[in-house]
């Protein structure tokens, strides 16, 4: 069993409350638009952090990231990427990996909505946590937790922080 947190959108802020929860998970996954190598940096010292670059993503990160992810954790399968849409509304290239790849579990960010829906049709589960980070136009910020227990998806928590406010990586 694995207790991974999802982020999506920190555009280069990490902050206390999210700290916390690194630290009580086994993973972190992050769905691009991370903003900076140092809270990818951070993440990594705390961390094992598996993730996908976004489209506010310089070279440097774009070096150190690719822009799909596609794994196997504990027996689910996952693709993760940073545009995509979701069920019923995804753009060409996700579908074709979709269609090729039959991931269990389908990730993205971008839209800075937490949005967790059943694809029936794909056999699959979308998972998008919505944004953690300070800059856009959400109100809150959202992150989500569960467990991956031997191919299941368990335990799973949408995380409000709160409402966004402006702080430095390095203010830790």
């Amino acid at each position: 069993m694995k207790k991974i947190l999802l982020l999506s959108d920190s555009h280069g802020h990490l902050d206390q409350k999210i700290l916390k929860y690194i630290n009580s998970v086994d993973e972190v996954w992050h769905a691009g638009d991370i903003g900076s190598t140092a809270v990818a940096g951070r993440i990594s010292t705390l961390k094992r952090l598996k993730g996908v670059y976004g489209n506010i993503d310089g070279h440097e990160l774009r070096s150190q990231f690719p822009e799909n992810q596609i794994f196997t954790c504990e027996g689910v399968k996952v693709l993760m990427t940073h545009i995509g849409g979701y069920p019923g509304r995804y753009n060409l290239k996700v579908k074709k990996l979709i269609m090729k790849e039959k991931p269990q579990l389908y990730v993205c960010g971008h839209s800075h909505i937490l949005k967790v829906m059943r694809d029936r049709k794909n056999n699959l589960l979308h998972m998008n946590p919505g944004a953690c980070g300070v800059k856009g136009f959400h109100t809150v910020r959202t992150l989500l937790r569960f467990e991956l227990n031997q191919g299941k998806i368990e335990n799973l928590e949408a995380i409000e922080l709160c409402q966004r406010r402006s702080l430095n990586v390095n203010d830790q």
